[in-house]
């Protein structure tokens, strides 16, 4: 009972994702081929509103009592654009970002467990590699 609230919120999401065709196959080719605004918009929408959010919750308290702080990231121009282009490679390929993969199979597209198998894979050999890579 005491993560129910996350189910809810998680259901309440995917609903979201799948009624706005974010999770849609053919939606995601139409933002790669740069042919339809559709994705942008979600994502440009998404990324205003996290922004919005975390500036009001820089002014509340966390459940530890202290103020909510944005950790630094390390500067670094070619780890993100190498990272970026295996993820939207990724992303392109299978019609999928990670989030939406588990709506997908809610959805029944049972075919994308063999992507999540793969991303599962992935996250697996990068943790093995990890200390090995450029950071």
């Amino acid at each position: 009972m005491k993560y129910l609230k996350f189910l809810v919120v998680g259901m309440i999401f995917g609903i979201v994702l799948v009624k706005s065709e974010a999770v849609s196959w053919y939606r995601i080719y139409e933002m790669f081929k740069f042919e339809s605004f559709h994705m942008y918009g979600i994502i440009g929408t998404a990324v205003i509103t996290g922004i919005i959010l975390l500036l009001i919750s820089k002014n509340f308290k966390n459940i530890n009592g202290g103020l909510m702080t944005v950790p630094k990231k390390d500067k670094g121009f070619k780890r993100y654009i190498i990272g970026g282009t295996i993820f939207g490679l990724g992303w392109a390929l299978s019609g999928a970002c990670p989030g939406p993969m588990y709506i997908l199979v809610g959805t029944g597209v049972f075919s994308v467990l063999i992507v999540i198998a793969a991303a599962l894979l992935g996250t697996y050999v990068y943790g093995i590699l990890k200390d090995k890579l450029p950071h």
